[in-house]
């Protein structure tokens, strides 16, 4: 062991996990790359903590918990004959390491409205490949685990399926900071029941209650938590104001921007110099969002300064959720009600009143499915499997309607 990797063996004190190790050498430097440290500054719920003022947590802890959980899973398979070597141990590491390195700020809120020609799995890819070249290719396995393009399948299937560590961190870890007790899940039982079976990753029929538990906790973070309703209007609030600065940028109406968004904005991306978007977007946080946000405040642009005050300030929108569409008559009087009391045009009443939907199911059939190891090899799907699940429920896609507009025109 050189001393140059003595220097590196760093333990890192995780609230959720205790003590955990930096597992290689490749895998400390990355951490310490500029593109990596940005997760620092980077939230992992977004603008969860106007709801659960705990959920301040990073993208930065979140993958280290992530890194974390698939070397567990590693010993986990080795000490059950799975073959695994040294270097396919590495590279699935830097593959989870690096899953969500292109996640912008407030991570999912501002997907493809800074750069709306990838999305963050996409600028993840790139920041690979981008960091492969000035790692002279120790990346080269990772990508190919990542783009699930290499043999062994069940290492993609660690970082990227229906029971990837990704998910069995952010699900215990955003439990903890929220204070949500029911998103609570058994992480270590889980990892303990998994193998490998025909090159799938699988669960060991003991372990079928944890999976079950499992899949109850994410259902109901998603709509405890992850939608819970004043978290959608404050996102959608954030994502009108970003319409309106494209929407003033398309007009040529003076907006301020520091020298980062206004690449995005107000150039066209040539898509061909990704060293350019990378080095960009690489500095793009949340922390800038909210400075823009105090000077967007006092733009001379009325419903850009509303739309930033209103966020600043957490006075949001009055959101309406229901299981059908809103009846057209009730937007159109809303929309005269904030056209006649803010004082507002009528292509500017989209900004203040507006539906969409939002949709989630709790399990995927068509996806990779989680299977359920049986003695005599005979592998279930766990929908199948579970006598408290069954497919309907599991796979069926709830589709939820939202009205949001100004609590004063109530």
């Amino acid at each position: 062991m050189s001393k140059s990797w003595q220097n590196k063996k760093k333990i890192v004190n995780d609230p959720v996990y205790g003590l955990i190790s930096i597992p290689s050498e490749i895998v400390y430097d990355i951490i310490e790359h500029r593109y990596f440290q940005r997760l620092r500054r980077i939230k992992q719920l977004g603008l969860t903590d106007y709801v659960y003022p705990g959920a301040v947590h990073t993208r930065f802890q979140h993958t280290l918990g992530a890194v974390h959980l698939i070397s567990l899973a590693i010993t986990v398979l080795k000490s059950k004959g799975v073959e695994i070597t040294d270097e396919e141990e590495e590279a699935v590491t830097l593959a989870i390491l690096l899953h969500d390195i292109g996640h912008g700020p407030f991570s999912h809120t501002l997907e493809k409205r800074i750069i709306c020609e990838y999305n963050h799995e996409e600028l993840s890819l790139l920041y690979m490949e981008s960091l492969n070249k000035e790692f002279g290719g120790k990346l080269s396995l990772a990508i190919k685990i990542f783009k699930n393009e290499y043999d062994k399948k069940f290492l993609h299937q660690l970082v990227s399926s229906q029971l990837d560590v990704d998910r069995l961190d952010y699900l215990r870890r955003d439990s903890f900071y929220t204070g949500v007790s029911e998103g609570v899940i058994s992480s270590d039982r889980i990892i303990k029941m998994l193998h490998v079976h025909n090159d799938q990753l699988v669960v060991e029929a003991k372990g079928i209650h944890s999976i079950e538990k499992f899949l109850i906790a994410r259902w109901l973070m998603y709509w405890q938590v992850y939608l819970h309703k004043t978290v959608v209007s404050a996102e959608q609030l954030l994502i009108k104001i970003f319409d309106r600065v494209g929407d003033l940028m398309k007009q040529n109406s003076p907006v301020y921007l520091n020298p980062e968004l206004k690449y995005f904005f107000s150039e066209k991306v040539e898509t061909s110099d990704i060293n350019a978007i990378l080095d960009y977007f690489s500095v793009i946080d949340d922390a800038d969002i909210f400075s823009m946000a105090k000077i967007w405040v006092n733009s001379s642009d009325k419903v850009l300064s509303e739309l930033a005050n209103r966020l600043l300030n957490r006075n949001l929108f009055k959101i309406e959720i229901q299981d059908q569409p809103f009846e057209s008559g009730r937007i159109n009087n809303l929309k005269q009600m904030a056209s006649k009391n803010m004082d507002l045009k009528n292509n500017e009443l989209d900004y203040f009143v507006f539906t969409n939907h939002i949709s989630k199911n709790a399990y995927s059939a068509l996806d990779d499915k989680i299977q359920i190891l049986f003695k005599d090899d005979i592998l279930k799907d766990v929908a199948e499997a579970s006598d408290m699940l069954n497919t309907s429920v599991l796979s069926k896609m709830v589709h939820k309607y939202f009205l949001c507009y100004p609590k004063e025109l109530r």
